[in-house]
C-alpha cells in the first residue's frame, strides 16, 4: 500500500501535469507574439540593466517598450508591405504575352489536334480565386483581429518581462535544484549560446542581405525589397547565403543587355558581401560561443517547422542550448550524483 508521502506527491505530480497542459492550451494560440516578447526582452536587457541605474524600472519598461514599438514593430510591418507589395507586382507583371502563350497553344493544337485556350482559362481561374477570396472575408477579419491581439499581448509581456525579469529569474534560480555554481555555468552558456546565435548569424545575415540588396537598386533589379528579404532569410542557412539571389540577378542583367551592370553587381557581391561573410561573422562569433553550421541549419530548417517564422531564431538557440546543458551536464554531473539539491 503507497504511503500518505507517495499519495500526496504523486497528487502534486498530477496537479502538476494537468495545469501544465491547460497552460499550454492557453499560450499555443499566441506562441509566436509569446517568442518575439522573450526575444526582444533579451535584446534589450543590457539596455534595460544600465538605464536601472539611474531610472526606476517602470520608467525603463516603458520607455524600451516604445523604443520596440518605434524601432522593432514599426519598421517590420513597413517592410512588410513593402515586401507585400513588390510580391504582388511581380505577380502582376506576368503578362500572358510574356509566357508565349500564344504559340504554346498553336503547338498543342499543332501537335495534338486539340484547341485550347491557356489565356482564358487563366482569367477563369483568377475568377474562381477572387470570388473564394471574397467569401473568406470573415477568415482574413478573424486572422486580422487575432494579429492584432497578439502583437498587444507581445508588448504586455514585453513590458512586465521587462519591468519583474529579474523576480522572474530570481525565481526560477530558487525553484531549480541545482547549486548556485552550476545554474551560473549553466546560464552563462546559454546565454552565450543566445547571443552567438542572434548576434553572430541573425545579425550577420540582415546585414548580409541589406548589403547584398543595396546592389540589386543600385542596378535596377525590379522589386529588389523583395528579393533584398529572400537574401536575409536565405543567409541565415550556412552555406547558401545571398547568392542563391544576387547570382540569378546577374544572370538577369546579362540577358538583358545590361553586361557593364551584370559585371558591376557580381564583383560587388562576391567582394562585398563576402568580406562581410568571412571576416564580420567570425569576429562577431568569437566574441560570444562558437556555433556549428551544422547546429544553425538544424535550427533554422527545424525551427520554422516547429514555431513558424520565430524559429528562424529560437530553432538554432534550442540546439545550442541542448549543446550547453550537456556542457554543463559533463562538468558537474559527478559531483551532483546523489546529491539533494543547492545544498553543496
Amino acid at each position: 500500500m503507497d504511503s500518505p508521502v507517495n499519495l500526496s506527491r504523486g497528487y502534486l505530480v498530477a496537479l502538476f501535469v494537468v495545469f501544465a497542459y491547460l497552460s499550454w492550451q492557453l499560450i499555443d494560440p499566441f506562441l509566436q507574439y509569446v517568442l518575439a516578447a522573450v526575444l526582444v526582452a533579451f535584446l534589450l536587457s543590457p539596455i534595460q540593466r544600465r538605464l536601472e541605474q539611474s531610472l526606476s524600472k517602470t520608467i525603463v519598461a516603458l520607455a524600451l517598450v516604445a523604443l520596440a514599438l518605434v524601432g522593432f514593430i514599426v519598421p517590420f510591418a513597413l517592410v512588410a508591405f513593402v515586401v507585400a507589395d513588390d510580391a504582388a507586382n511581380i505577380l502582376q507583371e506576368v503578362e500572358p504575352e510574356a509566357l508565349r502563350l500564344t504559340e504554346i497553344e498553336d503547338a498543342i493544337d499543332e501537335e495534338l489536334g486539340v484547341t485550347v485556350d491557356i489565356t482564358e482559362a487563366i482569367v477563369d481561374s483568377a475568377e474562381q480565386i477572387g470570388t473564394i477570396m471574397l467569401e473568406q472575408t470573415t477568415a482574413w477579419l478573424e486572422v486580422l483581429t487575432h494579429t492584432l491581439i497578439g502583437i498587444g499581448l507581445a508588448l504586455f509581456l514585453l513590458f512586465y518581462l521587462l519591468k519583474d525579469g529579474d523576480v522572474l529569474l530570481d525565481w526560477v534560480r530558487q525553484t531549480t535544484p541545482l547549486p548556485d555554481d552550476v545554474q551560473d555555468d549553466l546560464y552563462d552558456e546559454l546565454e552565450e549560446v543566445t547571443w552567438a546565435v542572434l548576434a553572430g548569424h541573425v545579425l550577420i545575415a540582415v546585414v548580409e542581405g541589406v548589403i547584398a540588396g543595396l546592389g540589386l537598386f543600385a542596378t535596377g533589379i525590379p522589386n529588389a525589397a523583395f528579393w533584398t528579404f529572400v537574401m536575409v532569410i536565405f543567409s541565415l542557412i550556412p552555406l547558401i547565403g545571398a547568392f542563391i539571389v544576387w547570382g540569378p540577378a546577374v544572370a538577369y542583367l546579362f540577358a538583358t543587355g545590361e553586361p557593364v551592370l551584370a559585371l558591376g553587381l557580381a564583383v560587388y557581391s562576391a567582394i562585398v558581401v563576402g568580406v562581410a561573410d568571412d571576416y564580420l561573422r567570425p569576429i562577431v562569433v568569437d566574441r560570444y560561443a562558437e556555433i556549428s553550421p551544422a547546429v544553425i541549419i538544424l535550427g533554422v530548417l527545424g525551427g520554422i517547422y516547429a514555431f513558424g517564422i520565430m524559429g528562424l531564431f529560437f530553432g538554432p538557440v534550442v540546439v545550442g542550448a541542448l549543446i550547453a546543458t550537456l556542457s554543463v551536464i559533463d562538468d558537474h554531473y559527478e559531483r551532483l550524483e546523489g546529491g539533494t539539491g543547492t545544498e553543496y
